[in-house]
């Protein structure tokens, strides 16, 4: 089973989904709809769709359809989230382990 920060980190992995993800970052809490993500990004529907749906599938944003739109969002709890993993240990050091058959 793959973890939910090695999920996201994939998700991320790709030009498109990190462009969509800072995107939405910037728009803060009311999120965009998918036709303004389309628009700011120059990405075709098929495209966007497909990149949206790997992000949500990832836990890093959430949709709500109010009315006829849908409005994208990211998830700042999951997002958090993975951003305190990357950094948890950060500047902690490391111990050079030597094995004894090196010698």
């Amino acid at each position: 089973m793959i973890s939910p920060n090695a999920r996201a980190l994939a998700a991320l992995g790709h030009d498109a989904r990190l462009s969509i993800f800072r995107l939405l970052v910037k728009a803060g809490a009311d999120g965009l709809r998918v036709g303004d993500i389309g628009e700011h990004l120059g990405l075709a529907p098929s495209t966007l769709a497909h990149h949206l749906s790997t992000l949500v599938d990832a836990g890093l944003v959430v949709q709500e359809k109010q009315g006829r739109e849908v409005f994208n969002k990211v998830d700042y709890v999951a997002m958090h989230r993975l951003v305190n993993f990357l950094t948890s240990e950060c500047c902690e050091g490391v111990a050079i382990k030597t094995s004894e058959a090196a010698a």
